[in-house]
């Protein structure tokens, strides 16, 4: 059917996002820090989104799009509402408190965390954590090096797998560099990854 409904144009978007916390039907999300209509039918067509476009990204348009689905909206409403299960899977979670041979250990995919990191990400446990046994820590606060222990961790254990997941401030670099140093100085070959996280909350 031909209706009138939004178009965004992304050359005009600055990725605020006002539009997709105006948007009540939940038709509007961020991709890769701009705004994207995500699917036509969670659109109304009554462009709530539009008044708070500080840049004129948004217009109306009429096109062929589907239906407006009222019962579809609901539903993702109920979804979003629904609380987060967390991913946690052992306790404690610090560096410093950890057993070097708790029995999670075994066959694990490790995460090594900045503390900042699960704040900034907000889909730090689907994204990161799932699955996974993790270690948490700042270098900054403990003014300690991580490398001794992570080194033991490795080396007693059967891990499978690391990923390192630290913010774009300098001082996470200590982080990074005890995770690698440990791996290296452990002598096994574990597949490894690091991730940066921008203080804004993106992957960088």
């Amino acid at each position: 059917m031909v209706r009138r409904i939004i178009q965004i144009d992304k050359e005009k978007c600055n990725g605020c996002g006002l539009c997709a916390a105006a948007c009540h039907e939940g038709a509007i999300g961020m991709v890769n820090g701009k705004a994207v209509l995500m699917r036509d039918d969670y659109c109304d067509g009554l462009g709530d989104c539009l008044p708070t476009c500080p840049t004129g990204a948004i217009t109306f348009v009429e096109r062929e799009a589907a239906a407006y689905d009222e019962e579809a909206v609901e539903l993702n409403k109920k979804k979003a509402e629904a609380p987060i299960q967390s991913q946690l899977r052992q306790w404690p979670v610090q560096i410093k408190l950890v057993s070097v041979k708790a029995p999670y250990f075994d066959q694990a995919d490790l995460l090594i965390a900045a503390d900042c990191s699960a704040y900034a990400y907000g889909d730090f446990h689907q994204k990161f954590l799932k699955g996974k046994v993790v270690l948490v820590g700042c270098p900054k606060l403990d003014q300690v090096d991580y490398s001794e222990k992570l080194t033991e961790i490795i080396m007693n254990n059967a891990i499978q797998s690391i990923t390192v997941v630290r913010m774009e401030v300098p001082c996470c670099g200590g982080l990074e560099h005890a995770a690698l140093r440990a791996l290296e100085d452990s002598g096994k070959e574990i597949p490894c990854d690091v991730v940066t996280i921008s203080v804004d909350g993106n992957i960088l």
